[in-house]
């Protein structure tokens, strides 16, 4: 009997069921570290001091964002799957950027920190030190990604987190804001490193003016998108402290603790389903709404489960045992964060399919829109409920940036026309 030969498209499924399972492995083991970083900053520091903690962390989310937006988005799209005689220069070049953009934040954040003293001021400093490792490494996932090598991506984040360990007992002497900062981003420094060795590309300022040339088409508009998002969440964090206080921020942060290993499965697709909807693309571009409804709609379903497990198994005794004092605040935002992440699964299988299109005009109009929505929802919702108000009105923001980012999808499949048929 003659052995049945797989075919060419049961070969493509296969390659992508592994880079899809080593996108998940990666960012499970990259979001699982922030967890229990979170969770443990958390149990050690108290509400208050948990809430200046995350103030940094969401300011970090900004940078990272811009980083993103300039660096290793167009190396996403334009360098995903091609040869490495154009992924290394690619690379080195976008990895330059990262840790230029990285550098000139890291200074902002130390000025910053130095004028606003008090007890968020060394939070900031600490921040502005350790922002250049943090955003190197995170360049360097991207292009493992890029070149479909996430095995490399998950070795480096499982680095990190190993090297977290011992630092993070270190700063649970000192038992500071600032102590838990810098032990993780030390770990983060060791990781970089490593990626420089997985590699053999060496970051420097020569790249970055180039770089930034050649994406001028790209890299702005993915700024502007990146930095609207996680801008928009800056600013509803900063405005809850201003409305409700610094232990408001702390709660909602506690909330969307409890959905970290779900968002842990949110994020490592997000690496991997662009490159691969660009895949999708140049094979048949009529199929990917499909590919896209599929991605959101299976990271929304899960969404529910994850927030109806958190519902029946959370009880008193463990939530306490996970965030402390926490707890008891934080609560309340399971629904409400629950249905904001559903929300957010379907507006990223949206926006995948957008990137993969390079429809750069259409994402930012997106996300513009969308963080519009969300700054007012979730500050609307904090003057009228505080936390938990806040955490509704971002419920309604998302669900209405849904239905912005699909409708202008299915125009973009539409109006899609090849590369190679736009060159003259």
């Amino acid at each position: 009997m003659t052995p049945r030969r797989s075919t060419p498209q049961r070969s493509g499924l296969r390659a992508m069921a592994g880079r899809l399972s080593w996108g998940l492995g990666d960012q499970a083991v990259s979001s699982m570290t922030n967890f229990v970083v979170g969770i443990y900053v958390a149990r050690e520091l108290g509400v208050t001091a948990f809430g200046i903690f995350s103030l940094a962390w969401v300011t970090y989310g900004v940078m990272l964002n811009v980083s993103r937006g300039l660096a290793t988005d167009p190396l996403m799209v334009r360098f995903s799957g091609v040869d490495a005689a154009a992924w290394r220069p690619a690379v080195a070049r976008s990895s330059s950027t990262a840790l230029a953009v990285g550098a000139a934040a890291g200074l902002v954040s130390v000025l910053s920190g130095i004028v606003a003293g008090g007890s968020v001021g060394p939070a900031f400093i600490a921040l502005g030190v350790i922002l250049p490792a943090l955003l190197l490494q995170d360049s360097w996932r991207f292009a493992f990604f890029a070149s479909g090598e996430g095995r490399k991506a998950f070795v480096n984040d499982l680095l990190w987190g190993v090297a977290m360990i011992p630092a993070m007992v270190l700063a649970d002497l000192h038992g500071s804001v600032v102590a838990f900062l810098l032990a993780w981003g030390g770990a983060a420094a060791v990781a970089a490193l490593y990626g420089y060795r997985q590699t053999g590309l060496r970051p420097g300022v020569a790249g970055v003016r180039r770089w930034l040339h050649d994406q001028r088409d790209l890299g702005p508009r993915y700024l502007v998108e990146n930095v609207s998002n996680s801008g928009g969440s800056q600013i509803r964090m900063y405005g809850l402290g201003a409305i409700a206080g610094v232990a408001a921020v702390g709660t909602v942060r506690g909330g969307e603790l409890l959905l970290g290993p779900f968002l842990a499965v949110l994020m490592g697709l997000a690496f991997v389903a662009v490159p691969e909807a660009a895949r999708v693309v140049r094979r048949n571009v009529r199929r990917l709404t499909t590919f896209c409804l599929v991605l959101g709609g299976s990271q929304a379903l899960g969404a529910l489960l994850w927030g109806g497990a958190l519902l029946v198994l959370l009880n008193d005794r463990l939530g306490e045992w996970v965030l402390g004092d926490v707890w008891h605040t934080a609560q309340a935002m399971i629904i409400p964060a629950t249905l904001s992440v559903f929300n957010a699964s379907l507006i990223g299988g949206a926006a995948s399919g957008l990137r993969a299109l390079g429809a750069a005009k259409r994402s930012m109009r997106c996300q513009l829109i969308a963080s519009a929505l969300y700054v007012v929802g979730g500050l609307s919702g904090a003057a009228i409920g505080g936390a938990v108000g806040s955490g509704w009105g971002v419920a309604c923001a998302t669900f209405a940036g849904a239905f912005v980012w699909w409708s202008q999808l299915h125009v973009a499949v539409r109006e899609y026309v090849p590369e190679e048929a736009r060159t003259p």
